[in-house]
Protein backbone atom coordinates (compact mmCIF):
# COMPACT_ATOMS: atom_id res chain seq x y z
CA UNK A 1 0.00 0.00 0.00
CA UNK A 2 2.84 2.48 0.95
CA UNK A 3 4.46 1.63 -2.64
CA UNK A 4 1.11 2.50 -4.50
CA UNK A 5 0.39 5.83 -2.48
CA UNK A 6 4.17 6.63 -3.72
CA UNK A 7 3.17 6.22 -7.04
CA UNK A 8 -0.33 7.70 -7.13
CA UNK A 9 0.73 11.30 -5.66
CA UNK A 10 3.49 11.33 -2.75
CA UNK A 11 5.75 11.74 -5.73
CA UNK A 12 4.06 14.40 -6.85
CA UNK A 13 6.49 16.46 -5.22
CA UNK A 14 8.90 14.00 -7.33
CA UNK A 15 7.01 14.23 -11.01
CA UNK A 16 7.28 18.19 -11.43
CA UNK A 17 10.96 17.32 -11.99
CA UNK A 18 9.34 14.95 -14.94
CA UNK A 19 7.72 18.18 -16.41
CA UNK A 20 9.14 21.24 -16.98
CA UNK A 21 10.31 20.92 -20.52
CA UNK A 22 7.55 20.57 -23.19
CA UNK A 23 7.77 18.10 -25.92
CA UNK A 24 6.64 20.96 -28.53
CA UNK A 25 8.24 24.18 -26.41
CA UNK A 26 7.29 26.90 -29.24
CA UNK A 27 3.55 26.40 -28.01
CA UNK A 28 4.25 27.66 -24.74
CA UNK A 29 1.19 30.22 -23.95
CA UNK A 30 1.31 33.28 -23.77
CA UNK A 31 4.00 34.14 -26.35
CA UNK A 32 2.75 32.37 -29.50
CA UNK A 33 5.86 31.10 -31.87
CA UNK A 34 8.03 32.03 -28.68
CA UNK A 35 10.12 28.68 -27.88
CA UNK A 36 10.90 28.02 -24.26
CA UNK A 37 14.88 27.49 -23.38
CA UNK A 38 15.08 23.82 -23.21
CA UNK A 39 16.95 21.43 -21.19
CA UNK A 40 20.25 21.23 -22.60
CA UNK A 41 20.51 25.04 -23.44
CA UNK A 42 19.91 25.45 -19.64
CA UNK A 43 22.26 23.22 -18.86
CA UNK A 44 24.74 25.20 -20.92
CA UNK A 45 23.82 28.73 -19.14
CA UNK A 46 24.88 26.63 -15.79
CA UNK A 47 27.18 28.47 -12.74
CA UNK A 48 28.78 27.74 -9.68
CA UNK A 49 29.41 29.49 -6.95
CA UNK A 50 31.80 28.08 -4.31
CA UNK A 51 30.73 28.62 -0.85
CA UNK A 52 31.22 26.89 2.78
CA UNK A 53 28.42 25.01 1.65
CA UNK A 54 29.71 23.20 -1.15
CA UNK A 55 29.61 24.13 -5.07
CA UNK A 56 26.20 25.43 -5.85
CA UNK A 57 24.98 25.75 -9.18
CA UNK A 58 22.37 28.65 -10.17
CA UNK A 59 20.92 30.45 -13.32
CA UNK A 60 21.73 33.85 -13.58
CA UNK A 61 20.01 35.90 -16.25
CA UNK A 62 19.19 39.18 -17.25
CA UNK A 63 19.99 42.86 -15.63
CA UNK A 64 19.06 45.08 -13.01
CA UNK A 65 17.21 44.53 -9.59
CA UNK A 66 17.06 40.71 -8.63
CA UNK A 67 14.95 38.13 -8.62
CA UNK A 68 15.10 35.04 -6.51
CA UNK A 69 13.40 31.73 -8.12
CA UNK A 70 13.35 29.24 -5.60
CA UNK A 71 11.84 26.11 -7.11
CA UNK A 72 10.10 22.98 -5.25
CA UNK A 73 11.31 19.03 -4.64
CA UNK A 74 12.77 16.79 -6.45
CA UNK A 75 13.44 19.88 -9.09
CA UNK A 76 16.01 22.41 -9.82
CA UNK A 77 16.39 26.33 -11.04
CA UNK A 78 14.91 24.61 -14.75
CA UNK A 79 11.46 24.94 -13.03
CA UNK A 80 11.34 28.35 -13.35
CA UNK A 81 13.27 28.54 -16.97
CA UNK A 82 9.90 29.80 -19.11
CA UNK A 83 8.71 32.61 -16.18
CA UNK A 84 12.58 33.50 -16.70
CA UNK A 85 12.51 33.74 -20.80
CA UNK A 86 9.65 35.80 -20.03
CA UNK A 87 11.44 38.38 -17.12
CA UNK A 88 15.09 38.50 -17.78
CA UNK A 89 14.55 41.64 -19.91
CA UNK A 90 13.28 43.16 -16.22
CA UNK A 91 14.90 41.40 -13.83
CA UNK A 92 18.45 40.10 -12.93
CA UNK A 93 16.92 36.45 -12.48
CA UNK A 94 18.95 34.29 -9.78
CA UNK A 95 17.68 30.50 -9.73
CA UNK A 96 19.88 28.18 -7.01
CA UNK A 97 19.87 24.56 -6.88
CA UNK A 98 18.87 23.75 -3.66
CA UNK A 99 21.15 21.62 -1.42
CA UNK A 100 20.37 17.80 -1.53
CA UNK A 101 18.57 18.98 -5.26
CA UNK A 102 19.70 19.50 -8.71
CA UNK A 103 23.10 20.18 -9.46
CA UNK A 104 24.34 21.41 -6.35
CA UNK A 105 27.44 19.61 -4.62
CA UNK A 106 27.06 20.14 -1.30
CA UNK A 107 29.44 18.56 1.72
CA UNK A 108 28.66 15.22 2.84
CA UNK A 109 27.93 15.94 5.86
CA UNK A 110 26.25 19.67 5.35
CA UNK A 111 22.87 19.86 6.79
CA UNK A 112 20.03 20.07 4.01
CA UNK A 113 16.72 22.03 6.19
CA UNK A 114 15.20 24.80 5.12
CA UNK A 115 16.64 26.87 7.12
CA UNK A 116 20.54 25.74 6.31
CA UNK A 117 18.52 26.07 2.53
CA UNK A 118 17.98 30.17 3.71
CA UNK A 119 21.39 30.24 4.91
CA UNK A 120 22.68 28.98 1.44
CA UNK A 121 20.74 31.57 -0.25
CA UNK A 122 22.25 34.55 2.06
CA UNK A 123 25.75 33.74 1.28
CA UNK A 124 25.12 32.98 -2.88
CA UNK A 125 23.28 36.70 -2.73
CA UNK A 126 26.58 37.69 -1.06
CA UNK A 127 28.98 36.28 -3.16
CA UNK A 128 27.10 38.19 -6.15
CA UNK A 129 26.97 41.17 -4.39
CA UNK A 130 22.93 41.29 -4.33
CA UNK A 131 21.50 43.02 -1.00
CA UNK A 132 17.81 42.80 -2.41
CA UNK A 133 15.40 40.66 -3.70
CA UNK A 134 12.22 40.03 -5.10
CA UNK A 135 10.96 36.32 -4.14
CA UNK A 136 9.37 34.08 -6.64
CA UNK A 137 8.70 30.71 -4.97
CA UNK A 138 7.25 27.12 -5.22
CA UNK A 139 6.74 24.05 -3.43
CA UNK A 140 9.42 23.58 -0.52
CA UNK A 141 10.46 27.01 -1.78
CA UNK A 142 7.55 28.65 -0.13
CA UNK A 143 8.54 27.21 3.04
CA UNK A 144 12.34 28.78 2.66
CA UNK A 145 11.04 31.98 1.15
CA UNK A 146 9.09 32.76 4.42
CA UNK A 147 12.08 31.95 6.45
CA UNK A 148 14.62 34.06 4.25
CA UNK A 149 11.91 36.77 5.10
CA UNK A 150 11.51 36.55 8.77
CA UNK A 151 15.63 35.93 8.89
CA UNK A 152 16.49 38.87 6.53
CA UNK A 153 13.57 41.25 6.20
CA UNK A 154 15.70 44.01 4.49
CA UNK A 155 16.50 41.83 1.86
CA UNK A 156 13.28 41.21 0.59
CA UNK A 157 11.45 43.65 -1.88
CA UNK A 158 7.90 41.34 -2.22
CA UNK A 159 7.60 37.82 -2.27
CA UNK A 160 5.29 35.90 -4.80
CA UNK A 161 4.36 32.46 -3.68
CA UNK A 162 2.73 29.49 -5.62
CA UNK A 163 1.45 26.32 -4.02
CA UNK A 164 3.43 25.66 -1.50
CA UNK A 165 4.15 25.05 2.42
CA UNK A 166 2.35 26.98 4.87
CA UNK A 167 2.60 26.72 9.33
CA UNK A 168 -0.64 24.89 9.42
CA UNK A 169 0.34 22.68 6.46
CA UNK A 170 3.98 21.31 6.31
CA UNK A 171 5.03 19.09 5.78
CA UNK A 172 1.75 18.17 3.79
CA UNK A 173 -0.13 14.96 3.86
CA UNK A 174 0.40 13.69 0.72
CA UNK A 175 4.27 14.00 0.77
CA UNK A 176 4.89 11.71 3.94
CA UNK A 177 5.08 8.39 2.00
CA UNK A 178 8.22 9.78 0.29
CA UNK A 179 9.80 10.89 3.63
CA UNK A 180 8.66 7.49 4.94
CA UNK A 181 10.77 6.28 1.66
CA UNK A 182 13.40 8.50 2.26
CA UNK A 183 13.61 7.16 5.97
CA UNK A 184 14.03 3.30 4.59
CA UNK A 185 16.47 4.15 1.57
CA UNK A 186 14.24 3.52 -0.78
CA UNK A 187 12.78 6.61 -2.26
CA UNK A 188 16.42 7.26 -4.97
CA UNK A 189 15.53 3.60 -6.21
CA UNK A 190 12.03 4.63 -7.04
CA UNK A 191 12.33 8.33 -8.42
CA UNK A 192 15.78 6.37 -10.80
CA UNK A 193 12.70 4.38 -12.40
CA UNK A 194 12.28 7.59 -14.47
CA UNK A 195 15.13 7.12 -16.26
CA UNK A 196 14.31 3.80 -17.55
CA UNK A 197 10.41 4.19 -17.67
CA UNK A 198 9.41 7.39 -18.64
CA UNK A 199 5.95 6.63 -19.42
CA UNK A 200 5.54 5.90 -15.86
CA UNK A 201 6.59 8.93 -14.67
CA UNK A 202 4.18 10.41 -17.28
CA UNK A 203 1.36 8.64 -16.63
CA UNK A 204 1.49 8.81 -12.80
CA UNK A 205 3.72 11.53 -11.51
CA UNK A 206 2.95 14.20 -14.05
CA UNK A 207 -1.18 13.01 -13.69
CA UNK A 208 -0.46 14.40 -9.99
CA UNK A 209 0.84 17.68 -10.47
CA UNK A 210 0.20 18.82 -14.10
CA UNK A 211 -3.27 19.60 -15.95
CA UNK A 212 -1.83 18.18 -18.92
CA UNK A 213 1.52 15.36 -18.36
CA UNK A 214 1.87 14.48 -21.61
CA UNK A 215 3.60 17.15 -22.71
CA UNK A 216 6.88 15.91 -20.56
CA UNK A 217 10.24 15.61 -22.81
CA UNK A 218 12.53 12.93 -22.09
CA UNK A 219 15.35 15.36 -22.02
CA UNK A 220 13.96 17.01 -18.94
CA UNK A 221 13.24 13.95 -16.98
CA UNK A 222 16.91 13.24 -17.38
CA UNK A 223 17.88 16.59 -16.55
CA UNK A 224 16.03 16.63 -12.90
CA UNK A 225 16.22 12.84 -11.94
CA UNK A 226 19.76 12.06 -13.38
CA UNK A 227 21.99 14.18 -10.52
CA UNK A 228 19.60 12.96 -7.76
CA UNK A 229 20.32 9.16 -7.71
CA UNK A 230 24.27 9.49 -9.54
CA UNK A 231 26.23 8.55 -6.91
CA UNK A 232 25.50 7.08 -3.37
CA UNK A 233 26.58 9.94 -1.67
CA UNK A 234 23.30 12.21 -4.30
CA UNK A 235 21.18 9.58 -3.50
CA UNK A 236 21.68 9.90 0.48
CA UNK A 237 21.78 13.43 0.13
CA UNK A 238 18.27 13.20 -1.66
CA UNK A 239 16.81 10.93 1.15
CA UNK A 240 18.27 13.88 3.88
CA UNK A 241 16.46 16.51 2.00
CA UNK A 242 12.95 14.94 3.03
CA UNK A 243 13.92 13.84 6.43
CA UNK A 244 15.17 17.39 6.75
CA UNK A 245 11.22 18.25 5.70
CA UNK A 246 10.22 16.63 9.44
CA UNK A 247 9.72 18.51 12.30
CA UNK A 248 7.89 21.81 11.03
CA UNK A 249 10.66 23.76 10.09
CA UNK A 250 7.73 26.89 9.54
CA UNK A 251 6.53 26.52 13.41
CA UNK A 252 6.02 29.68 15.49
CA UNK A 253 6.61 32.02 12.48
CA UNK A 254 3.04 33.29 12.02
CA UNK A 255 3.73 36.06 14.41
CA UNK A 256 6.64 37.27 12.68
CA UNK A 257 4.75 37.10 9.71
CA UNK A 258 2.29 39.03 10.86
CA UNK A 259 4.63 41.84 11.18
CA UNK A 260 6.18 41.86 7.61
CA UNK A 261 5.44 44.85 5.75
CA UNK A 262 6.69 43.22 2.60
CA UNK A 263 4.06 43.26 -0.39
CA UNK A 264 2.86 39.35 -0.78
CA UNK A 265 0.82 38.23 -3.96
CA UNK A 266 -0.44 34.26 -3.84
CA UNK A 267 -0.59 32.34 -6.93
CA UNK A 268 -2.11 29.19 -6.48
CA UNK A 269 -3.12 26.19 -8.55
CA UNK A 270 -7.04 25.53 -7.97
CA UNK A 271 -6.57 21.55 -8.90
CA UNK A 272 -3.83 21.21 -6.85
CA UNK A 273 -4.57 18.41 -3.76
CA UNK A 274 -1.59 18.65 -1.89
CA UNK A 275 -1.49 21.80 -1.22
CA UNK A 276 -5.11 23.21 -1.07
CA UNK A 277 -6.40 26.51 -1.81
CA UNK A 278 -7.22 27.48 1.84
CA UNK A 279 -3.51 27.01 2.11
CA UNK A 280 -3.24 30.30 0.24
CA UNK A 281 -6.08 31.81 1.87
CA UNK A 282 -3.94 31.72 5.48
CA UNK A 283 -0.98 33.53 3.71
CA UNK A 284 -3.31 36.35 2.68
CA UNK A 285 -4.76 36.70 6.27
CA UNK A 286 -1.86 36.48 8.09
CA UNK A 287 0.72 38.77 5.30
CA UNK A 288 -0.50 42.43 6.58
CA UNK A 289 0.47 43.29 2.94
CA UNK A 290 -1.34 40.74 1.28
CA UNK A 291 -1.77 41.64 -2.60
CA UNK A 292 -4.32 39.04 -2.65
CA UNK A 293 -4.42 35.46 -4.45
CA UNK A 294 -4.79 34.75 -8.16
CA UNK A 295 -6.31 31.44 -8.63
CA UNK A 296 -5.29 29.29 -11.73
CA UNK A 297 -8.28 26.68 -12.12
CA UNK A 298 -6.67 24.07 -14.12
CA UNK A 299 -3.57 24.32 -12.14
CA UNK A 300 -1.94 21.94 -10.08
CA UNK A 301 1.17 21.82 -7.70
CA UNK A 302 3.75 22.75 -10.62
CA UNK A 303 1.90 24.90 -12.59
CA UNK A 304 4.51 27.17 -12.96
CA UNK A 305 5.61 24.86 -15.35
CA UNK A 306 2.27 24.93 -17.81
CA UNK A 307 2.20 28.63 -16.89
CA UNK A 308 5.04 30.22 -17.53
CA UNK A 309 2.94 33.44 -18.66
CA UNK A 310 0.84 33.52 -15.53
CA UNK A 311 4.00 33.87 -13.11
CA UNK A 312 5.49 36.74 -15.44
CA UNK A 313 2.69 38.99 -15.28
CA UNK A 314 1.79 38.31 -11.64
CA UNK A 315 5.76 39.44 -10.60
CA UNK A 316 5.18 42.34 -13.47
CA UNK A 317 2.26 43.67 -11.49
CA UNK A 318 3.77 42.72 -8.02
CA UNK A 319 7.05 44.48 -8.95
CA UNK A 320 5.31 47.55 -10.42
CA UNK A 321 6.13 47.14 -14.24
CA UNK A 322 2.43 46.53 -15.60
Amino acid sequence: MQRRQFLQYSLATLAAGAMAGWIAPAQARGLPGESRTDAAAFRAMRRYAELPFGRIAYADRGRGKAALFLHGAPLNSYQWGGAIDRLAAHRRCIAPDLMGLGYSEVHENQALGAADQVAMLAALLDKLSIRGVDIVASDCGTAIAQLFLVRYPERVRTLLLTNGDVEIDSPPAKVQPAIDMARKGTLADATAQWLTDRSLARATFGASVFHDPSRFADATIDYYVTPLVSTPLRRKQYHAFHLALEPNPLAGIEAKLQRSQVPVRMVWGASDDIFAMGDAEYLDRVFPRSRGIRRVAEGKLFFQEEYPEVIAAEAMHLWGLA
